[in-house]
């Protein structure tokens, strides 16, 4: 159980209040229209957070069934992981990237190789975003295989920066910048082996990699059939490609394993990790066994994937102490008690629903796949109007997701789970 509890909402206003109303309209004033949707009605403006509690500027208390993306594993603002944070923004803020490492950044990397799956040598590069660090695995994998060609899944997402946009599935993220995307990815049908076999012979270029969500998530927290990654594994041993896992959502224990991966016994060649990995800090990694990672060529000066940021002290300084709280409050187990009871609660629940077409998840990875857009943005709003935060996500909008904070108490979460419910019963 984590140390970071979570308090039952408490409503002071209108939802949302006339603070985040007021903010709505200077937003929109300043910020770019394809950023945030402001319409038809204001989001809330968070202020602060703490464990599984969000408080907006009205003074609005929520809990947060969505850790922020999933980020908040551990819970918004750990004292643990904000200490460390105040604690190396005193000694060192900055560094130089890749030209003067730091102590931190070190003790990072050697504990984030110390975790890929199997155990077996493994090294990695630090990055700012998911998608920094799907760009890296596939930059990794072309310079291994010699080949661009890669096959990623129908339902996809692995980010927006060009590189990774090439291998998200939905046309609304791609279409726009259609003429900018190299083109080298196919989509197979997710879960189905055989379709990743004759996407690959059909495809235009030689594949090199498979790109793979373990769950999909912004696709609809959508598991595949139990076996699929082991057989994805073997038909890449046979193929001679390089299988690429996809961690950045699933990973740091939100399925009930350190990775998800693990759950099958999968050793991927590349692993990429982000949201939770630095507890609000921007931070990803792109991990690789040793042997596919070489194919980098030795740095004489000049890095040939870097960033201004890279290795930055505090965001490495909030990585250990999550890893360090992740595991002494032993919240992968947390993960998997409290998915397995959440997962029990909303089948008994919606179990004669006429608006719920599938409950399904792994730990505490959850999906309502509603019976159409209108009604899973229906419960997610009327469930932020009681007081309780959740992200409509799916192809379509027609999945309410759930991934909260791993530790956040029973009683807590069920009292969240039945106002989430409220309009699909």
């Amino acid at each position: 159980m984590s140390s970071n509890p979570t308090l039952a909402p408490e409503l002071v206003t209108d939802i949302p209040g006339p603070k985040s109303r007021e903010l709505a309209d200077r937003l929109k004033a300043v910020e770019s229209r394809g950023v945030t949707c402001l319409e038809p009605d204001a989001p809330i403006f968070w202020q602060r957070a703490r464990g599984g509690n969000v408080w907006d500027v009205d003074g609005n208390r929520f809990i947060d069934l969505d850790a922020a993306f999933g980020v908040a594993s551990a819970g918004h603002g750990h004292p643990r992981v904000v200490g460390a944070i105040a604690e190396q923004a005193e000694r060192l803020l900055h560094g130089m990237g890749d030209v003067h490492p730091t102590e931190v950044r070190t003790q990072l990397l050697e504990r984030l190789v110390s975790r890929f799956p199997g155990g077996v040598p493994a090294h990695a590069i630090l990055l700012s975003s998911g998608s920094d660090a799907v760009e890296a695995a596939l930059k990794t994998a072309l310079l291994a295989t010699g080949h661009a060609g890669v096959v990623a899944f129908k339902g996809a997402y692995h980010g927006l920066s060009l590189g990774a946009l090439d291998a998200t599935w939905r046309n609304d993220f791609r279409e726009p910048f259609s003429d900018r995307l190299a083109g080298r990815t196919v989509f197979a049908d997710y879960g189905d082996v055989e379709d990743v076999a004759r996407c690959a012979r059909e495809a235009r270029w030689p594949v090199g990699a498979v790109l793979v969500e373990p769950i999909q998530g912004r696709g609809g927290n959508r598991l595949p059939r139990a076996g699929f990654l082991r057989e994805l594994r073997q038909l890449c041993d046979e193929q001679g490609w390089l299988l690429v896992a996809d961690e950045i959502y699933t990973g740091i224990g939100r399925t009930g394993r350190f990775f998800a991966c693990e759950h099958e016994g999968v050793i991927p060649d590349l692993l990429c990790v982000g949201k939770a990995l630095a507890g609000g800090m921007p931070l990803s990694a792109c991990l690789g066994r040793t042997a596919i990672m070489d194919a980098w060529p030795i740095s004489t000066g000049e890095a040939l994937h870097t960033q201004t940021y890279l290795g930055h002290p505090a965001g490495c300084a909030a990585a250990l102490a999550t890893l360090a709280v992740i595991d002494e409050e032993k919240l992968v187990d947390s993960a998997e008690q409290n998915g397995a009871f959440a997962l029990r609660y909303l089948k008994e629940v919606l179990r004669d629903s006429t608006r719920v077409r599938e409950v399904r998840g792994l730990g505490m990875m959850l999906g309502i796949e509603c019976t159409g857009a209108e009604t899973a943005l229906g419960a997610w709003r009327h469930a932020l109007q009681r007081g309780v935060i959740t992200l409509p996500c799916g192809d379509d909008d027609s999945v309410v997701s759930i991934t909260p904070p791993l530790g956040i108490q029973r009683e807590i979460f069920g009292l969240a789970l039945d106002r989430l419910c409220e309009t699909l019963t």
